[in-house]
């Protein structure tokens, strides 16, 4: 099962990437990966218009330009949106211009976006020290495994109750192979923690 909560050995080790947030009150961080996708983002925008919630949502390129009026329904509905990579690329296994060149085609179609998200958390040095002169790296601080095929989801909402705090950046998938278990883990984590008194905010960073 992997459920995964990042270590001190990470956050020290890549100390200009934001693993958490300092908050004043109570506050959890949602954010989503490789949308936008119809019907499944759909689904996502409503939990939280449900429950009052904001979540910032880390869009794959290819997939803004095939469900535009998914990506605005995003924007318009006031949450925060970042660049993926136009094409999901692993930055481990890919030639540091072409991770670029790939990044940078994602942003132009999201020019006013400043936060970024490395598929997989996968990036290189050199590849980061050229996205941080415009971009702040988001990683997070609990990986939800919501994409796994064989992943026990009551098990997965334990964990990630268990290690959430205020400040808590979490990680979900708005894609299709996460939607079963992701549907079934986003409304009870939510309702969990709101009923606790817990917000849930964007992430909005100042340059």
């Amino acid at each position: 099962m992997f459920l995964y909560k990042s270590n001190i050995l990470f956050k020290t080790y890549y100390p200009k990437f934001i693993w958490d947030l300092p908050a004043i009150k109570p506050t959890i961080y949602l954010t989503f990966d490789d949308g936008p996708i119809p019907e499944i983002t759909d689904f996502v925008l409503e939990q939280l218009e449900f429950n009052e919630a904001k979540a910032t949502f880390f869009c794959i390129g290819e997939n803004i330009q095939e469900n535009r009026a998914v990506f605005e329904k995003i924007v318009a509905n006031g949450h925060s949106v970042g660049n993926h990579t136009m094409n999901h690329l692993n930055g481990w296994s890919t030639d540091n211009q072409l991770y670029i060149n790939d990044f940078n085609e994602c942003q132009l179609i999201i020019p006013e976006v400043n936060l970024f998200r490395p598929p997989y958390g996968k990036i290189k040095k050199k590849q980061s020290e050229i996205v941080l002169k415009t971009h702040q790296i988001i990683m997070w601080d609990i990986v939800s495994g919501d994409f796994l095929s064989d992943l026990n989801a009551e098990n997965a909402l334990k964990f990630c109750i268990k290690h959430t705090r205020s400040g808590t950046i979490i990680v979900f998938h708005d894609s299709i192979k996460a939607f079963k278990n992701m549907s079934y883990i986003l409304p009870r984590y939510i309702e969990h923690f709101k009923e606790r008194g817990f917000v849930f905010e964007s992430i909005n960073l100042l340059k």
